[in-house]
């Protein structure tokens, strides 16, 4: 059996939960998350807390549950508190502008790149160095973040570029010079 998939998700009191048909819909104070359900999968909502179901108890169906289960626990954590993604830009001249919906970085190449945000993501800049993404749907920011990152990933002779704020980066040694 799914050791995750059996365990029950708890529901705070400010989220709202409707499932019908396979669809899942969550609401609360962050926002409001939409999702359809595999067909495998099946709720047993309470007041206090959502149970994920299996419709037939297949071996092979147990990795749908986890990842169902997961994906529920995802969005109602998204709604009720939200999920956060540190980015540090490492480098001289490199630097980030909130311009409001869009951000406009300067990395080094002859000309600033302007990246609009998605809807439902919001970006806070600290020091033109730091840049804090906030949203409520998880792989949406994961996604951006990825995104933001690849514009100038970090390069490991001198560690420049975008790195999330937890990353470390193995440097490596330059040339040895003239032996």
């Amino acid at each position: 059996m799914s050791r995750i998939g059996k365990q029950p998700i708890p529901l705070p009191k400010e989220v709202k939960v409707n499932y019908d048909n396979g669809s899942l819909t969550v609401k609360g104070p962050k926002g409001t998350l939409a999702r359809h359900l595999h067909p495998l999968v099946d709720l047993e909502i309470t007041p206090t807390e959502l149970k994920v179901l299996l419709r037939d108890d297949n071996k092979s169906y147990w990795r749908y549950w986890g990842l169902e289960r997961t994906l529920v626990a995802n969005m109602i954590t998204g709604v009720s508190t939200g999920f956060l993604k540190t980015l540090e830009i490492v480098g001289t001249g490199y630097k980030v502008e909130d311009k409001g919906d869009h951000l406009l970085f300067s990395l080094g190449y002859s000309h600033p790149i302007e990246y609009r945000l998605p809807t439902g993501i919001t970006a806070k800049v600290e020091k033109t160095n730091r840049l804090i993404l906030e949203g409520a749907d998880k792989e949406s920011l994961g996604q951006t973040a990825a995104v933001i990152r690849q514009m100038r990933p970090p390069e490991p002779y001198k560690g420049k570029g975008i790195k999330y704020a937890d990353e470390v980066i193995r440097r490596k040694v330059g040339k040895a010079g003239g032996r």
